[in-house]
């Protein structure tokens, strides 16, 4: 085992975190996701129900994050959002490495 590492990174990019979910596994690294790709949901406003679950859900992130050693941002296209900026904060303030998708980090990670 390689260590533990968490997928930051929008979920709008569903079919991105599946991928390296699977080649980090095959590579020996314990994998933490996200719980919820409901983007709609998450994100609208106006829906009390939507705006607590992510809430909850990226306090839980959060704690991934806590217990890793490592986080791997999923920045497709170079696309960072608020979540993700805060979610590497996180990980800096909590010193755990940052490797980056765009940079082509995953590669690296799984050689």
């Amino acid at each position: 085992m390689r260590g533990i590492i968490t997928l930051c990174g929008s979920v709008r990019f569903k079919e991105l975190f599946e991928e390296a979910n699977r080649l980090l596994t095959r590579a020996d690294w314990i994998v933490l996701t996200v719980a919820e790709f409901d983007h709609a949901m998450l994100h609208d406003s106006t829906n009390n129900e939507g705006m607590l679950l992510k809430t909850q859900l990226d306090m839980l992130h959060r704690s991934k994050i806590d217990i890793s050693q490592a986080v791997l941002v999923l920045d497709k296209d170079g696309y960072v959002g608020d979540s993700t900026r805060g979610e590497i904060a996180h990980a800096i303030d909590e010193m755990k490495l940052v490797y980056f998708y765009s940079e082509g980090d995953l590669e690296l990670l799984c050689k």
